[in-house]
């Protein structure tokens, strides 16, 4: 399906690291090699790094805050030539600290569960399944501000996305086909 020049994308609200499909006619290897080349350009210097096939937009540094996102691109074989899979996501030192608290809070609810129905059988006060209704808000915590990092991030997104449309037209000779995918693109 072919994609306009300058694309408006929407989000699916349950995703939180976006992605979409950019099809290509040619092998994957020379897409890597023509990727490489459309990166490595005055203008994309220090927001673009490229190796094998696998390459980063990043935010410009005077412009990044803590909800800023990566584009991450990596390149697939594909029946008709390649495929380019690339997706949304926070820094991964903001990723990993996101799942970090996820995983905590996780282990909050298991623990307050068990320790709840350990005090439930031994006839004590349970008041460990306290724990459980505060893993749970902090879970939805986490993903609301997720959410709103999205949100802010959401015109840094269409400039990666734009950045990367210009490096495809560029270097494959038309606009990138694109077979949006599981809530891609980025929020309007």
């Amino acid at each position: 399906m072919g994609m306009p020049e300058s694309p408006e994308f929407i989000v699916d609200a349950a995703r939180l690291r976006p992605k979409f499909d950019i099809e290509l006619s040619v092998p994957a290897d020379e897409a890597a090699v023509r990727l490489h080349e459309g990166l490595d350009t005055a203008e994309l210097r220090g927001t673009s790094m490229a190796a094998g096939r696998h390459a980063d937009l990043t935010v410009n540094r005077s412009e990044r805050k803590v909800w800023s996102p990566r584009l991450t691109v990596r390149i697939e074989d594909a029946p008709a030539g390649s495929t380019l899979r690339c997706r949304f996501s926070p820094r991964p030192d903001v990723w990993t600290g996101f799942m970090f608290v996820y995983f905590v809070m996780v282990f909050v609810v298991v623990f307050g569960a068990t320790l709840g129905y350990v005090q439930q059988v031994s006839n004590e006060t349970a008041w460990g399944y306290w724990a459980i209704p505060i893993g749970v808000l902090s879970i939805v915590c986490i993903h609301l501000a997720g959410y709103v990092g999205q949100r802010l991030a959401a015109g840094q997104m269409r400039e990666l996305r734009r950045r990367l449309d210009s490096v495809v037209a560029k270097q494959f000779g038309h606009p990138s086909q694109a077979a949006e995918a599981e809530g891609s693109g980025v929020p309007q």
